[in-house]
């Protein structure tokens, strides 16, 4: 698949770091380093815009290293772009931990998936089917 990007950062474009991998790296498009406090979000730019295809989004997910490593974790997740949007992308980020934390220039913040999806149409009906599961909520099915 082929899409449109335009990168107003200064860094090379996002790609697939190994040939199985689901996402590609975000990195932080900063003209001086930020620092997250403990609880602390703030929105991180890109510079990078995309023109998706009709029925795929793009999904900005948590890098698993940061998570584990620092306490480093992205609101809104995942974060959904829509095929009709054109701004630049951006990276809403909080620190979970109880350290400060510093995001570089560069630095590879989150990781985009490109996903197919499709738009429901609702049928409105009095009863739905039946199932085992019925109605059994959160944790239904015990540990």
């Amino acid at each position: 698949m082929k899409i449109h990007i335009i990168n107003g950062s200064h860094h090379e474009l996002p790609r697939y770091e190994t040939e199985q991998s689901a996402g590609m790296d975000l990195r932080a498009n900063l003209d001086s380093p930020v620092t997250l406090q403990p609880l602390e979000r703030k929105l991180i730019p890109t510079g990078l815009r995309i023109a998706l295809p009709v029925g795929y989004e793009a999904q900005i997910r948590p890098r698993s290293g940061l998570a584990l490593k620092h306490g480093i974790s992205l609101l809104n997740t995942p974060g959904t772009i829509d095929a009709d949007y054109r701004g630049e992308i951006g990276v809403i980020m909080v620190n979970l931990s109880q350290e400060p934390f510093v995001v570089n220039d560069g630095e590879r913040i989150a990781q985009m998936v490109i996903a197919r999806h499709e738009q429901a149409e609702w049928v409105a009906v009095d009863v739905l089917d039946a199932t085992e599961r019925g109605e059994g909520g959160f944790g239904h099915t015990g540990r």
